[in-house]
């Protein structure tokens, strides 16, 4: 298995792996889930490939396709007693489609990321887990924070 930095024409498949993401969280949680996100993520993902704030790492699947994949982001904030630098990283869409799952991609993934992180000297870095991924961000040095994390969603 080998880890690559995702192109522009691996797009149609980290939309594909997203959508088997978001339909895992919507298992776990309450999260409304809008269907016409697919273009707009795309578009995105597209953009923000070449940005140096932005990591995504992608791992073949034997047939073709993609059998995992996971974003790193970079944002700024303003420095303060936990972010000391102002920057801090966030992990999104970490993703291995079911028929390749229990062979280290998500892993090997993440090694990846956090080794890339590190040489940006990002010192904090947050993620939302599923049940089934808790374990490995645990192993991985991820705690649950102590700090109340809250989300305000607009329902209109």
């Amino acid at each position: 298995m080998s880890v690559r930095h995702a192109a522009s024409g691996d797009v149609p498949e980290l939309v594909r792996l997203r959508q088997i993401l978001a339909d895992r969280m919507a298992q776990d949680g309450s999260y409304p889930i809008d269907g016409h996100w697919h273009e707009a993520y795309a578009a995105s993902l597209d953009e923000r490939l070449e940005s140096p704030d932005t990591a995504v790492y992608v791992v073949d699947a034997p047939e073709g396709g993609l059998a995992a994949c996971g974003i790193g982001l970079i944002f700024d904030c303003f420095p303060g007693p936990t972010v000391p630098g102002g920057r801090y990283g966030y992990i999104q869409g970490m993703t291995t489609d079911p028929a390749h799952r229990r062979r280290g991609h998500s892993r090997a993934i993440m090694v990846m990321l956090m080794d890339w992180y590190r040489r940006a000297d990002i010192r904090r870095v947050d993620l939302h887990a599923t049940s089934d991924a808790e374990s490995l961000y645990r192993e991985l040095g991820f705690v649950v924070d102590d700090y109340p994390s809250l989300t305000w969603r607009n329902s209109s």
